[in-house]
């Protein structure tokens, strides 16, 4: 059941249609245009009535995907997943490392100590939050461009990490993190292990203690649920001569800690710039689509979270992904003989093509996920589906749209 959504003359959202032999007369008498193919939508270029129903817009608000559904009593309107970065935590990370080793070999570089902006002002988020933020909001923009929301309501899975971890916490504890009164990490690592190798147990007799990343510290992070206490000689057998370790990290909060640091960000943002905005809570969610039967996916709880049940369905739906913009690493990281670095970026243009460009290819569309200067590229579908082991001519490829922050395809639900 695809559907038609329409702009007016002056770029106010209407109700859209799927009267599909009156838009294609439209277009034909150049009474409207084109202006996005996904989600296909037309303006209109004359004049027009504005009379719109009641939409409901559901949000199911999440760190790595994003639902969204539109509906009115009777039909839902659009039906989305947005698929969000999770690089962004490792690319700050490289990006330090790579600055420090800088630094070290320019010895007439200032100190990173010394030339520190001011401090953090109040209501400051971490560059990985205020992505998913704005990608949240960018989302929700996308949809009121294109249809006349008359209601929004966002759900926040609301979680209390320190109460999973200590249940008994409670009034001012909160304030009090599980650090507190160590003068570092490390120092924290080493009392909470008592002193004591985690996998010898004592057993090498070795009076040295070191802390020991389970993860690296590119991707685990220097968090003392990722580290612990190895005497030296099991820990010099673990990185000379592969010794394994029986020890697994503690179960990872990062996404609840997303949530529960995003959410009210979220919510405050959106009563700003829209109204009737509103909020939810994932248990009632839960309740709503199990009374009803549904199948557990983000779009769905969405679906559950504008309340119209009854509306009927879209049998398609539209994956979004968020993709990286721009790649500032002029060089790579080794050298290469005569001391020199090998350039990091790729041409912007290959055979007339971006990275990310929208391209046709035997009937089917795909984006270009890779190019080679022989003019053979890489093409998949945002699912990951592959044509020719990523070999294809670009004579052969129809280019339909450029580039864009997203990316976005029509799926069958």
């Amino acid at each position: 059941m695809a559907i038609v959504y329409v702009i007016s003359r002056d770029g106010q959202p209407l109700m859209p249609t799927r009267r599909f032999g009156k838009v294609r007369r439209w277009l034909r008498d150049g009474h409207a245009k084109v202006v996005r193919r996904t989600p296909f939508t037309i303006q209109l270029l004359f004049e027009t009535g504005s009379k719109t129903q009641e939409i409901t817009l559901g949000v199911d608000a999440g760190s790595k995907v994003v639902g969204l559904s539109a509906t009115t009593e009777t039909h839902e309107l659009f039906r989305s997943e947005v698929e969000l970065r999770t690089d962004i935590v490792d690319k700050l990370a490289t990006r330090r490392q790579v600055r420090r080793t800088r630094r070290n070999r320019l010895r007439y570089r200032p100190a990173r100590f010394d030339n520190r902006k001011a401090s953090k002002q109040p209501g400051w988020l971490a560059p990985s939050i205020r992505h998913k933020i704005e990608c949240h909001l960018s989302a929700v923009a996308m949809i009121h461009k294109i249809l006349p929301i008359t209601h929004t309501v966002i759900e926040v899975a609301s979680f209390d990490i320190q109460k999973i971890r200590h249940p008994e916490i409670a009034g001012t504890d909160y304030q009090q993190g599980e650090q507190l009164g160590f003068w570092n990490v490390r120092e924290y690592v080493l009392f909470r292990d008592g002193h004591t190798c985690r996998h010898c147990r004592g057993k090498s007799k070795d009076p040295l203690l070191n802390v020991h990343h389970i993860e690296s510290r590119k991707t685990g992070g220097d968090a003392p649920n990722n580290l612990i206490t190895l005497c030296e000689t099991c820990h010099n057998k673990h990185h000379k001569e592969g010794l394994k370790l029986q020890i697994k990290r503690g179960p990872s909060f990062r996404d609840a800690a997303f949530m529960g640091i995003m959410r009210w960000s979220v919510y405050r943002e959106l009563k700003e710039i829209y109204p009737n905005v509103s909020l939810t809570y994932g248990y009632l969610t839960k309740n709503t689509r199990i009374r009803a039967g549904l199948e557990k996916t983000h779009a769905t709880d969405a679906y559950c979270i504008t309340g119209n049940l009854q509306a009927k369905r879209l049998t398609s739906y539209i994956l979004q992904k968020k993709v990286r913009c721009h790649n500032r690493q002029l060089h790579k990281a080794n050298f290469l003989k005569g001391h020199r670095k090998k350039a990091n970026q790729a041409p912007k243009w290959v055979k007339g093509f971006q990275l990310f460009d929208r391209v046709r290819y035997q009937g089917k569309d795909y984006f270009v996920f890779g190019r080679r200067q022989t003019g053979y590229f890489d093409i998949r579908t945002l699912q990951g589906e592959r044509v020719n082991k990523g070999s294809v001519s670009y004579k052969k490829l129809r280019k339909l749209d450029h580039r864009r922050g997203v990316l976005m395809q029509s799926l069958a639900a």
